[in-house]
């Protein structure tokens, strides 16, 4: 059995969600991809996946040559013209540059000062988080998988990832995002190997990919008390680094 079954919405439970499922709770027959069909159906629909990352994965270190070069500039647009004059990124053709440098720089402008700094003049591993924390920040899908799935294979019994978890991932995300059942199979395939590419790369799956579909195992990456602090108490932000969210103190 798939240990993920697409019940799991991208969006916090509301009071219409309630209703709904008070309302099925009498059927004891239905699946839970019936389940999960109706709340989809209550909620409404999503927002738009970005799905422009398989233009440059992960890349924390040319996403710090841009921080660095921002660094430098203090202005996005002179930054830009800057790295590709420089061919900073080093690619073969200004076309590429181009494509790279755009979407690294958009998820780079989501960060703050403290975040962007960190990224340019910090360790490996910090570069990695920092780099890792613009992706969440840009691209609502990895948000989702490490909060909806991986978070909870790391904190149930079984935190080994498998193919069907994948499968079920994204057969759920479809429900309500059908920018991803309109990408041809070829560029699906590759939204999907970006996105575990850029899970091993930070750190949050160990292990390679075998025969029998067992991709690696889930895991919290390793991250500096400087990058923890600056992921801040966002717990979609911390589920992404497979955290649990802060615990609000109690009033006196």
């Amino acid at each position: 059995m798939n240990p993920y079954e697409p019940t799991t919405l991208s969006t916090a439970p509301t009071r219409k969600d309630h209703i709904v499922l008070q309302a099925l709770q009498p059927l004891p027959n239905l699946t839970p991809r019936v389940v999960w069909m109706a709340m989809a159906k209550a909620v409404g629909k999503a927002a738009t996946y970005c799905l422009s990352f398989t233009a440059a994965g992960l890349k924390p270190e040319l996403a710090a040559v841009i921080a660095r070069t921002h660094g430098e500039t203090g202005n996005w647009k002179q930054t830009r013209a800057l790295v590709l004059e420089r061919n900073a990124l080093q690619t073969r053709s200004l076309a590429s540059a181009k494509r790279l440098e755009t979407e690294l720089r958009q998820r780079l402008q989501l960060l703050n000062d403290e975040q962007l700094k960190l990224l340019a003049e910090g360790s490996s591993d910090d570069r990695l988080a920092m780099a890792w924390l613009a992706v969440l920040k840009r691209i609502q899908l990895t948000v989702e998988l490490t909060r909806d799935l991986l978070l909870d294979k790391l904190e149930g019994s079984d935190a080994l990832l498998r193919r069907s978890d994948m499968t079920g991932f994204y057969e759920a995300s479809e429900q309500q995002h059908p920018e991803l059942q309109a990408l041809s199979v070829s560029s699906q395939k590759k939204v999907r190997s970006t996105v575990l590419s850029m899970l091993r790369e930070a750190g949050l799956l160990e292990g390679k990919a075998n025969r029998s579909g067992q991709l690696g195992t889930v895991q919290r990456p390793s991250l500096s008390p400087q990058a923890l602090a600056l992921i801040g108490d966002d717990p979609d932000l911390r589920a992404g680094f497979l955290l649990k969210p802060k615990q609000r103190r109690a009033r006196r």
